[in-house]
């Protein structure tokens, strides 16, 4: 179905707005994007992109990008913290293709923000705008922002992040829920041959610790999630101590220790997230990835959910023969309640990778064992083998056994 003219405007230009802009002028819509910065780009280090968003990335006609950038993990093993003992190894690489018929990819963010970047033409892109307020005019939106320009459109979408501004004029002040804080950096790969090449997260009472190499195998990404009461600073990210790193860490598995005597400097993020909420479409505005389902990374879906959306949006104007109205209702129908089962279930892991050494540690562990939680093939298919593309409503999941 033809887009008959219809134009979008994007408020935000992030990995999911970005898949938006390129989905929907593939589909003949008049995109523009509107982002805050004053430069495009995207912070932090690691990401993973799982097969539901990466068979996505590919039909956008991204794939030959995709495997020249990412970096593929032969596995993901969970180990306990203090002896290494395996919880779970699950194999990736090519046996997840074969399984889920896409890959796994690990990127480093940077490295997706430009390739989608690059895919949307610059003249579509404007940077310094930070949008200050909407209003829905007849079959119309106006939006307003900071810099004075006025624009309109037949449609917006809300793609601006977890401090969504425009989420805020939809929905009214929100505090986000804060949930640890995290240790973050790059170590160049030639200073950790002999860290093993799969993706690994060590389990420990109140954190956890995870490391996977990125950029095409050229850095090891490492984050260190460790539970506090609070987060005090007004910063969402800021430099952090290596020596408070390694002291957050003591006494854990050698190859943990290995990996923080390589850190020379690491970063501080407080990890947020939104519980889920009732509603995401308001008329003619929706909202899209963490500006409406915000996620803790402890299923690595937050990317790959926000890819959901962009495909899943434009699947919808076309099959509402460009009724926007409808279709933005139909995305909010579809898309909602995946998402908050996806952000339900990684707050859930949050308790879980962080469980006190005891009993319930225990049951946690041997449930692993039998493959009966988050990361074995059986669990994960309901996520992994989702097309966003088909417009399908995930089927209400049985609680995990473990969650």
């Amino acid at each position: 179905m033809a887009s008959k003219g219809i134009s979008v405007a994007i408020v935000g230009g992030g990995i999911g707005g970005l898949t938006a802009a390129i989905s929907l002028l593939q589909a003949s819509f008049d995109v523009q994007v509107y982002e805050q910065s004053h430069l495009l780009g995207e912070v932090g280090a690691g990401i993973n992109i799982g097969p539901n968003a990466s068979r996505l990335l590919i039909r956008l006609g991204l794939g030959e990008e995709c495997a020249r950038l990412a970096y593929r993990s032969p596995f993901f093993h969970q180990r306990r913290w203090q002896d290494g003992r395996t919880l779970t190894k699950t194999p990736l690489g090519e046996t997840i293709e074969k399984e889920f018929g896409a890959p796994h990819y690990i990127f480093h963010r940077g490295d997706l923000h430009s390739m989608l970047a690059k895919a949307v033409p610059a003249k579509r892109v404007h940077l310094a705008h930070r949008c200050t307020g909407i209003e829905q005019v007849a079959d119309r939106v106006c939006a307003t922002f900071e810099n004075g320009v006025t624009i309109e459109a037949d449609m917006l979408i809300a793609a601006d992040g977890i401090h969504s501004n425009v989420r805020r004029m939809l929905r009214g002040p929100e505090r986000p829920r804060f949930a640890c804080r995290a240790y973050r950096g790059l170590i160049p790969a030639e200073r950790v041959r002999d860290v093993p090449p799969e993706s690994t997260a060590w389990l420990g009472p109140g954190r956890h610790f995870i490391h996977y190499f990125v950029s095409a195998g050229r850095f090891l990404n490492f984050v260190g999630h460790v539970e506090q009461d609070g987060w005090p600073s007004e910063s969402w990210s800021e430099r952090g101590s290596v020596d408070d790193l390694r002291a957050a860490y003591a006494g854990w598995h050698p190859l943990v220790q290995r990996v923080i005597d390589d850190v020379d400097e690491t970063f501080i993020w407080a990890v947020l997230d939104h519980p889920p909420v009732e509603r995401w479409t308001y008329g003619r505005v929706t909202m899209l990835g963490d500006a409406c389902h915000p996620m803790l990374p402890f299923m690595g879906q937050g990317g790959a959910q926000a890819i959901e959306d962009a495909i899943a949006v434009t699947a919808c104007l076309r099959r509402c023969e460009n009724d926007v109205e409808a279709a933005l209702k139909l995305y909010e129908t579809v898309r909602l309640p995946r998402a908050s089962q996806i952000q339900n279930a990684s707050w859930e892991n949050k308790t879980r990778f962080h469980l006190p050494d005891g009993p319930a540690q225990e049951a946690r562990d041997l449930a692993m064992a039998k493959g009966q939680t988050d990361w074995s093939y059986r669990a994960v298919a309901w996520v992994y083998g989702h097309d966003a593309s088909a417009l399908e409503a995930s089927p209400e999941i049985a609680p995990i056994p473990g969650h």
